[in-house]
């Protein structure tokens, strides 16, 4: 009786485990220097998930602006995501190794940057579907922003057109929002 017992709870904990519920950080990634990597270590925290690109008219407001915004917030409580994609204008021909070069030399990122991948179509990797799917915004272009908060939902999702500048406040809000809830639990 016992191990029948002890059966059907091991079976009831394995489906309760399988059944989790997807959101953003529960997808593994490949890191630009080739690691796989899981988005769970972002969980608790606010991410701007960007496709980035070393040749578009974009780049160099865009970087400039991610990375002030990575410094002024991150990375306890605020991380920028960045993917580079080649989908959109051929305009991040690079390898990734020249990606992450230009990308830390040039702005002095520090943010965390990803393997290049497709953001959009059938070839899409599943973080991006799954950002795509929550939203219904599909990427058009470079510097597209989804903001995911600490619980792995999406919360809102610009077009290359919208600054970093303007979404500012979006990403404060919700960092602010961490940072008092941390405090009223000390």
């Amino acid at each position: 009786m016992q191990q029948s017992l002890l059966s059907a709870l091991l079976l009831l904990a394995f489906s309760a485990t399988q059944q989790k519920e997807t959101d953003f950080y529960t997808f593994k990634v490949v890191n630009i220097r080739g690691k796989l990597v899981s988005l769970e270590k972002y969980r608790g925290s606010v991410s701007l998930v960007v496709n980035v690109a070393s040749e578009c008219g974009f780049t160099d407001s865009h970087y400039k602006a991610l990375q002030q915004l990575q410094k002024d917030l991150g990375p306890y409580h605020f991380n920028v995501l960045a993917f580079p994609c080649n989908q959109f204008g051929q305009q991040e021909p690079d390898t990734n190794k020249e990606i992450e070069s230009f990308a830390r030399k040039t702005y002095g990122a520090t943010f965390p940057m990803f393997s290049k991948i497709a953001v959009s179509g059938a070839g899409a990797i599943p973080a991006f579907k799954y950002l795509i799917d929550s939203t219904g915004e599909e990427p058009t272009w470079n510097f597209w922003k989804y903001l995911v908060g600490p619980n792995g939902k999406v919360v809102k999702a610009w077009d290359s057109t919208v600054s970093v500048e303007e979404i500012r406040p979006y990403v404060t809000e919700l960092v602010r929002k961490i940072i008092l809830k941390k405090k009223d639990e000390l």
